[in-house]
């Protein structure tokens, strides 16, 4: 999608444009409704992704609540949000408006519109402007998103979501997507690349279905643009070169491609197709590292600690509180006079035996995600943080009444998947550590001092139950271990068997559908001879038609889709529930003669 955040002369007019308001109006807050869609903690310390709607009516409203839960339900498939969930608030601002629907949708001749946020397509119905790029009142999404008590400018992105099925949206300081063209859902990701990842588009041309010219500028700021050779970058140790020759997670591998920036040649990027380039893929890692680092630095590693003001004494337990990513854990490692003393949230100190005097302890909280690699990054506060303490041996502690009890915990409103990692935190006693017990179906397990991975555990399919105790305290969750299945259905072939392979003299259609043994959206994904999982969402002019594969593809606005080529092809497909689950993928071989 077209953003106002690029590195290149030709797209400024672009970021002018995503950020043009319409003529002012009263803003008139009161009758808005903020919905807590998602709440992980205290929203001083989260990320908070405010969604906004526009040109919703108050009958409109399921709607709006319908392309919500659609968008979410993609945007927890897709990482580096998936494993950091757990990092996020959501809030649905809901506004309702006087009209339905936006401005200049889908032409500049339909009609201008009185909404709330006065979003408009045609770069705010501009005559110059872009058709898709839809624009939103900067000043009247600010104002709403206030609503979200606790959100600010520096913890918070906002999303505004158009009341429209035409394909649009922007990327600008906020992010706007269509709600309910059949690629939404993909569509808001994509922008979030833009407004919080800073990553550019990856496009070879400016106008669809007019190739881009030859870039001759210098070397790009983006981080997934160069002019480099793949030797230059090993070389010199710049851009990608810590990724080339893997295979990309969004298909193919990370290598140098031609194109990007809306140029068709003289630039690089790092993968055949990504979502920056080819809605429906994933990030690859390239874009994907630096979505990390945005997200991670919207929260402090470190939540809360032992104070560390004063010096302690030696006869306390020192602790802190992280962050828990959802996919993962964080290292905590815990050292005195520069020596490693133990690993976990909490330090016994009276346990070292510490000899007189002062001493000096350190915590060292990191993020190991294999998503980052560059050390830079790595040591950023995002993802690397410590505190430090002095310890007098002649301080004596006093003695508080803590009662031990829990304090928060990976919600347990829904069911959490068989591959989270779930998290308590407790109370703080002065000199004991409290022990967390943790159990499944009623049978002790071992996890962490603080947080347990179900991956590790290897549950068998179906629900379980898990229970954190703490003293005569307890908190329980469901754990949803049954993956979803996907089925399809394809048109009639000339020749087939039984699961294929199945031939086809000309174009056919393929549809996925999505089970599941909780109720809740789907997601169903295939990919084309071991290439990128890519998100199936129908058709791109109507989400309930199949997809077609063609030989040459069809070309629809600019862009062409369901190109298959002919011969014999392997096509995968999978599901993924709401927990996080992804099933098996299954295969079938068809043959485009």
């Amino acid at each position: 999608m077209w953003t106002g955040r690029v590195a290149v002369a030709v797209a400024a007019a672009v970021a002018v444009l995503s950020l043009t308001a319409a003529p002012a109006k009263a803003v008139e807050p009161e009758d808005a409704t903020v919905v807590p869609v998602q709440i992980t903690g205290d929203p001083a310390k989260r990320f908070n992704l405010v969604v906004l709607g526009d040109g919703y009516t108050a009958e409109d409203m399921p709607k709006f609540r319908a392309h919500l839960a659609e968008h979410l339900n993609d945007l927890w498939t897709i990482e580096p949000f998936k494993s950091y969930r757990s990092y996020m608030n959501v809030y649905a601002v809901e506004i309702p408006s006087g009209e339905s629907g936006v401005s200049c949708d889908p032409s500049l001749t339909s009609p201008r519109r009185t909404t709330p946020l006065r979003m408009a397509f045609w770069s705010g119905c501009r005559e110059d402007g872009i058709q898709r790029l839809l624009t939103v009142d900067s000043t009247a999404a600010q104002t709403y998103a206030d609503l979200a008590a606790g959100t600010n400018a520096g913890n918070r992105q906002i999303l505004a979501l158009a009341n429209s099925d035409t394909y649009g949206g922007a990327g600008g300081a906020y992010a706007t997507a269509s709600g309910g063209n059949a690629m939404s859902a993909l569509i808001a990701p994509h922008e979030l690349g833009h407004s919080l990842g800073g990553l550019n588009d990856e496009y070879d041309y400016y106008q669809r279905g007019v190739p881009g010219g030859t870039y001759s500028g210098p070397e790009p700021e983006s981080v997934h643009h160069t002019l480099l050779t793949e030797h230059e970058m090993k070389s010199q140790k710049k851009k990608w070169w810590r990724w080339l020759g893997e295979r990309s997670e969004s298909g193919g591998t990370i290598g140098r491609y031609e194109g990007g920036l809306y140029f068709s040649k003289g630039v690089w990027r790092p993968s055949q197709h990504s979502m920056m380039k080819t809605l429906g893929y994933y990030f690859d890692q390239v874009g994907r590292e630096q979505m990390t680092q945005r997200i991670s630095a919207k929260v402090n590693l470190i939540q809360a600690h032992t104070p560390n003001d004063t010096a302690v004494g030696d006869d306390r337990v020192l602790w802190v509180e992280t962050m828990h990513p959802a996919r993962h854990r964080l290292s905590v490692t815990w050292t005195v006079d520069g020596r490693v003393v133990q690993k976990g949230s909490d330090l016994d100190l009276a346990r070292l035996r510490l000899k007189k005097g002062l001493h000096t302890v350190q915590v060292k909280v990191t993020d190991p995600t294999h998503f980052v690699r560059d050390p830079a990054i790595r040591a950023m506060p995002a993802l690397t943080q410590t505190r430090t303490w002095t310890v007098d041996t002649d301080i004596a502690t006093t003695p508080e009444h803590v009662p031990v009890d829990f304090t928060s915990s990976t919600p347990t409103d829904k069911p959490v998947g068989s591959e989270s990692v779930v998290y308590v935190e407790t109370t703080h006693p002065t000199h004991s550590e409290p022990t967390v017990r943790w159990e499944i179906d009623g049978r002790r397990v071992r996890g962490g001092d603080r947080d347990i991975d179900l991956a590790r555990l290897d549950l068998s399919k179906g629900t379980h139950q898990l229970v954190a105790r703490v003293g005569s305290r307890s908190r329980a969750w469901t754990i949803d271990a049954q993956p979803p299945t996907a089925s399809y259905e394809l048109s009639e072939a000339a020749h087939a068997r039984p699961g294929g392979p199945y031939v086809f003299d000309g174009p056919f259609t393929m549809r996925l559908t999505g089970e599941d043994d909780r109720p809740g959206a789907v997601v169903t994904e295939f990919r084309v001879d071991g290439d990128g999982w890519f998100n199936y969402f129908g058709w791109p002019t109507d989400s309930s038609a199949p997809w077609l594969f063609t030989a040459e593809g069809t070309v629809i606005d600019g862009l062409t889709h369901g190109r298959l080529g002919k011969g014999r092809h392997t096509i995968e497909y999978r599901a993924i529930d709401r927990a996080g689950n992804i099933g098996k993928p299954a295969k079938f071989t068809v043959t485009l003669r």
